[in-house]
């Protein structure tokens, strides 16, 4: 599969894909041009309650109320991924990425930047390649990429995100939703 741009989309790891950050997971794309591509993987909460990294957003985030592990780069640092309803105008202290999906400086007070969001969710680091590299990892059916929903970066289930999105595919990609976790039991 060839992919010039997947900003927006969805990395949805292949059954072959393995390792702790990226086995069964759902990558939002940020960001993807010629020098690369960020994202942050949207199914994986870490036990950590966001008062414990940036208590005066906790009151904020969107249900479960846990920092998550947005990818194995950077883990010492923090994004805040935000939804912004309808047509508005870009609010103080958010930059729009694409389809109502922007980051939220979370320098900027809670009660600055809330009222013009309708969803947050807090990342420990991301995920990200560099040029060539991911559209290398599709070729060699490391991902499949799919078209995001809105929700899908704010579910209150993360745990069944992978195969949320991939039960919504159409034709055969529907069925991979259905592999056991280990395939050795199938």
């Amino acid at each position: 599969m060839s992919i010039d741009n997947a900003t927006g989309k969805l990395l949805v790891a292949t059954p072959r894909t393995g390792g702790t950050v990226f086995r069964r997971s759902v990558v939002l794309v940020l960001q993807h041009d010629h020098e690369g591509a960020q994202g942050v993987v949207l199914n994986h909460p870490l036990h950590a309650p966001v008062s414990a990294v940036l208590p005066s957003w906790q009151d904020h985030v969107t249900h479960p109320p846990n920092v998550f592990q947005g990818g194995p780069v950077a883990l010492d640092s923090a994004l805040g991924l935000v939804t912004v309803p309808g047509d508005q105008q870009e609010p103080i202290g958010v930059r729009l990425l694409f389809r109502g999906i922007g980051l939220v400086d979370l320098d900027v007070p809670p009660l600055v930047v809330m009222p013009g969001v309708a969803g947050l969710r807090i990342f420990a680091g991301y995920a990200g390649w560099s040029d060539g590299q991911l559209e290398q990892e599709i070729l060699d059916g490391g991902w499949y990429v799919v078209e995001s929903e809105a929700r899908d970066a704010f579910t209150p289930e993360p745990e069944t995100l992978w195969s949320t999105v991939l039960r919504r595919q159409r034709g055969n990609l529907a069925f991979v939703a259905s592999l056991p976790e280990d395939p050795t039991m199938n």
